[in-house]
């Protein structure tokens, strides 16, 4: 009678042993940090079970890997794998990290981009925010078949990309991405701005083209639409644009400071000096300040401006070429005091 008492409460134990053991694999926090803050894990495509589980072991989210692994083929985690960007919460435990990972709910990030040059740069940037490569993000967005569907030439295709901050899912795909942009551009251009572009009897890559221009010329939005005023008004009166900028462009050499006139021969139809009208394209991916710039442009009387020789940034403007010969002048005598040549 003893002895069956006895197993009777050896046996209640070792239950009790067990429940707890179970209990504190699945409900006790196996993921802490000292400040409480939480972590980001990435789970790349394509990653297997057993690469989850060591880079989960690998970066201390889990300290018991077999207790984990016991909850995660209870919960079939094995065929419940979501690539993304989760954030893991200090003091969470096994059962709620494998919810969290298998119901594949990731964190989403803020992806900005402006001030850029060329689709490259656009690669560059996108690449180290969203989980494809450089490689794979040029190669897309270079890909004349994605160009064209999207009803774009190699020229005007940096206009599809409207400079903002939007939020993505880390594991985008290039074709998602340009498929959103691509949606954020229609957005856009929907909201009036082509009627006002049909007004000034531009096409809204030209506006673009415009307002890329207009991005290289000054550093200061409030100056953009008089700029917009004056170039508005040299096409109008069939004069070339003369931008400096696009000489750069064409020259693909960023480092000038100052345009001279060996640069302006280059035979290039983004050479604003020698062709007149608008280039073929962007010379940079246009800011909505500078597009909507063109759109409500300043009228006025100036056909040229200047920078400032005191290099603030901003510029002189003048409606006859003797004036501005005297405002370039004093800043081409402020560029030689500075040593400025090239």
């Amino acid at each position: 009678m003893k002895f069956s008492l006895w197993l009777i409460f050896t046996g209640i134990v070792v239950t009790l042993v067990i429940l707890f053991k179970l209990y504190r694999a699945i409900f006790s926090p196996g993921f802490s940090t000292a400040d409480g803050s939480s972590k980001v894990f990435f789970i790349p495509t394509g990653s297997a079970y057993e690469e989850v589980i060591n880079k989960l072991e690998g970066e201390s989210i889990i300290e018991d890997k077999s207790s984990f692994e016991w909850i995660a083929k209870k919960k079939n985690y094995q065929n419940n794998i979501h690539p993304g960007r989760y954030i893991i919460p200090s003091g969470i435990n096994n059962n709620d990290l494998l919810n969290l990972l298998r119901s594949g709910h990731q964190e989403t990030i803020q992806l900005s981009f402006n001030s850029l040059r060329t689709i490259e740069d656009l690669a560059e940037k996108v690449s180290t925010q969203l989980e494809p490569s450089f490689e794979d993000f040029f190669e897309y967005l270079n890909d004349l078949d994605v160009i064209e569907n999207k009803g774009f030439s190699t020229a005007t295709f940096p206009t599809m990309f409207i400079p903002n901050t939007y939020e993505f899912y880390w594991d985008t795909s290039p074709e998602e991405f340009v498929n959103r942009m691509s949606r954020e551009y229609i957005a856009f251009w929907s909201t009036g701005r082509e009627k006002k572009a049909a007004k000034l009897n531009l096409t809204k890559a030209e506006v673009s083209t415009l307002a890329s221009i207009i991005d290289q010329e000054t550093l200061f939005d409030d100056e953009n639409p008089a700029i917009a005023g004056v170039f508005i008004n040299r096409i109008r009166k069939r004069i070339p644009l003369q931008s400096d900028p696009t000489i750069i462009f064409a020259l693909q050499d960023f480092s000038i400071r100052r345009v001279l006139n060996k640069h302006k021969s280059v035979d290039s139809p983004y050479n604003t000096y020698k062709f007149r009208g608008l280039p073929p394209g962007p010379i940079s991916i246009p800011s909505i300040s500078s597009i909507d710039a063109v759109l409500n442009y300043d009228s006025h009387n100036y056909l040229y401006f200047c920078a400032k020789p005191d290099f603030s940034g901003y510029h002189n403007f003048a409606s006859t070429l003797s004036q501005h010969n005297k405002n370039a002048r004093l800043y081409q005598k402020a560029l030689d005091q500075r040593n400025i040549y090239r």
